[in-house]
């Protein structure tokens, strides 16, 4: 049986009763999937995911890939080969390229919705198949040359990678020191070590491509310090006919001179790579072609990185999703004590855990949570699915992609901050001792779940992220959009009795969200010493604060979107519904009210701790630590 367990009937809830997104399907930009093919696409993928592709899930954990410094590589196992095969096989991840590339354009929402499947079910599978979304990349900002090297990844369907990290330089990608110097025949040599680099070697296709930044050396007016002087360079594993795609038989200079021991995902290659090393392999040059022949490295790696930021965050909604579906599962059939009415009576019958009332609390606060960040990465999807309609109708909405933005390191802060805590203070807890073993899957989930708060930038990266850019820089131009939104909502339904107390609770988690966000702002502007009595030291201030705000407007948003979809399921309710739709309206309800109760109130607590916030902990001496 399957340790994967999804929740379709969520999944289409929010689809199409909340985002409406069945008036987008089957026109326009989207005119090769209506709604019955959308449907029937997920039917399958449901499936698949359950099945097939969930199938290697534990094996690849128990026998992971071992690295052969003689061949520099780490084969896969054989179960995780055949599950990653059946997803190619059904050539669903097509939907996620553009025509030219061969693909049949979908929404985004659609594809993400698509993606919680393969994610929460063997999240790998995912991360080897990304070449043909890379691909998308290199032809949207390519040469002829470089389409036609795009295509070629398409059709022959070969891995790639997003090559930053280097390992004295971190998170600071601008402080990266792999050099990259121009040949006469227009290609480049790479030289340098990356490490964290995700997929770098895997015996299922016979070439990767890596896309590497690097900082030119010798060209004047660039390769300067900082993020800036990086360019983007497409390295392959394996140099290949640049028309035909066929394989020269010759080795290209870049190759894997480790594979990490992980906690988790250990499937997932994740791989120190060296460049044109002479001591390395067979000391061959790491050849390499410079992207759209630009120096414009960092915004086009940024273009593979919110897609990334995307996938993390969906990946983490995801396990938790399926770890609450099966600490549900063991609650409903663990039978343990007596109901609390009956504690002193010794003959009283034994109940399952789903009577006792604190586990009751759990569960409840693992289904909010799981629906409410569902909701927030297809929310999230459906302003990605307004940038293509616009883009397909040769337009741009910036208003939708100023949204995006906003809402992406929510989407992955959030995200996998909160599935990664739940997992293991309330799904695996569920299940008491026998949570902590292996013959349950909840403690493989909380091993794979911890590296989503850590990779495509840790949770402080991403509120400082999330304050800096997405709402300084931008004039809160995008978070004064999503306020009006939830505040029109509010007022919208004043007179609701069923949600009325909550509609107050997200009335008073924007007012002291907004004061939290001020308060910031405030404390930025007198963090500049050009003006009078300004202090640069106040910047710490905020710096305290950022990943706090981004934990409270995560909450303020999936608040605001069960409550849009318990209002949904409130007008369902009041018509005729089957039995199985009648609990799922009211679980949808329940959880809405119970989200709003139980977290919105203590935003006002994190205000004030913000508003409290000094500089005595940045003034303690290092040692006092």
């Amino acid at each position: 049986m399957s340790h994967y367990k999804s929740n379709m009937r969520d999944i289409e809830f929010n689809l199409f009763e909340v985002l409406k997104r069945d008036e987008i399907l089957g026109k326009g930009a989207f005119e090769a999937v209506d709604v019955d093919t959308a449907r029937d696409i997920l039917s399958q993928m449901d499936r698949l995911s359950r099945e097939d592709l969930a199938a290697s899930y534990e094996d690849s954990d128990r026998n992971p890939p071992v690295f052969d410094p003689k061949t520099n590589a780490a084969p896969l196992p054989a179960a995780f080969k055949k599950s990653y095969q059946a997803y190619m096989d059904s050539e669903f991840w097509r939907l996620q390229i553009n025509e030219d590339l061969g693909g049949t354009p979908a929404p985004s929402s659609l594809n993400w919705a698509m993606g919680e499947l393969i994610l929460g079910a063997n999240a790998p599978i995912w991360m080897y198949a990304a070449g043909p979304s890379f691909a998308g990349v290199v032809y949207n900002n390519g040469t002829d040359r470089d389409k036609q090297i795009a295509r070629i990844m398409v059709e022959k369907q070969w891995g790639a990678t997003m090559v930053l990290t280097e390992p004295d330089a971190g998170s600071d990608v601008g402080a990266g020191r792999s050099k990259a110097t121009l040949n006469e025949d227009g290609s480049w040599n790479i030289t340098g070590v990356k490490r964290f680099i995700t997929s770098a070697t895997n015996d299922m296709t016979e070439n990767v491509i890596h896309l590497v930044l690097a900082r030119p050396a010798g060209i004047d007016g660039v390769g300067g310090p900082g993020t800036k002087g990086l360019s983007m360079f497409i390295v392959p594993e394996w140099h290949f006919d640049h028309e035909t795609g066929e394989l020269t038989g010759e080795r290209n200079g870049a190759y894997v001179t480790n594979v990490e021991h992980k906690m988790g995902i250990k499937v997932s290659n994740t791989c120190e790579v060296t460049f044109g090393d002479a001591s390395v392999g067979g000391g061959e040059a790491a050849k390499g072609w410079l992207v759209g022949e630009v120096h414009n490295g960092i915004a086009q790696m940024f273009q593979v990185i919110e897609n990334a930021r995307m996938m993390v965050g969906t990946k983490a909604i995801a396990t938790l999703s399926t770890g609450y579906l099966n600490a549900l599962e063991y609650a409903k059939s663990r039978e343990q004590g007596a109901d609390l009415t009956e504690s002193a009576n010794k003959a009283a019958p034994r109940v399952t855990i789903t009577h006792h009332p604190d586990v009751r609390r759990s569960l409840m606060t693992q289904k909010a949570f799981s629906e409410a960040m569902r909701s927030l990465v297809l929310y999230t999807a459906s302003w990605q699915d307004e940038i293509q309609i616009a883009e397909h109708n040769g337009e741009r909405n910036e208003m939708a992609e100023r949204i995006n933005d906003l809402l992406l390191p929510i989407v992955k802060g959030y995200g996998s901050e909160r599935s990664w805590v739940l997992l293991g203070t309330e799904s695996l807890q569920t299940l008491g001792g026998s949570g902590f073993l292996q013959e349950y899957p909840i403690e493989q989930y909380v091993r794979d779940a911890k590296i989503d708060t850590l990779y495509e930038g840790t949770t402080a990266i991403q509120g400082q992220d999330f304050f800096f850019r997405k709402i300084v820089k931008d004039q809160a131009k995008a978070l004064g959009y999503l306020n009006s939104e939830v505040i029109a909502f509010i007022k919208a339904g004043t007179e609701d009795g069923r949600l009325k107390v909550e509609r107050e609770l997200l009335s008073k988690a924007v007012y002291d969200s907004a004061a939290l966000v001020n308060h910031m702002i405030s404390t930025l502007m007198s963090a500049d010493e050009s003006a009078e009595g300004g202090n640069i030291k106040n910047i710490y201030k905020v710096g305290l604060n950022t990943s706090r705000l981004l934990m409270v407007l995560g909450d303020v948003v999936c608040a605001w979107l069960l409550l849009r979809g318990a209002e949904v399921a409130l007008e369902k309710l009041g018509g005729e519904v089957s039995p199985a739709d009648k609990a799922f309206y009211e679980g949808k309800v329940a959880a809405a009210q119970f989200f709003a109760r139980n977290n919105l109130p203590k935003i006002s607590a994190e205000l004030a701790i913000a508003e409290a916030t000094d500089l005595s902990l940045m003034e303690l001496d290092e040692a006092s630590f």
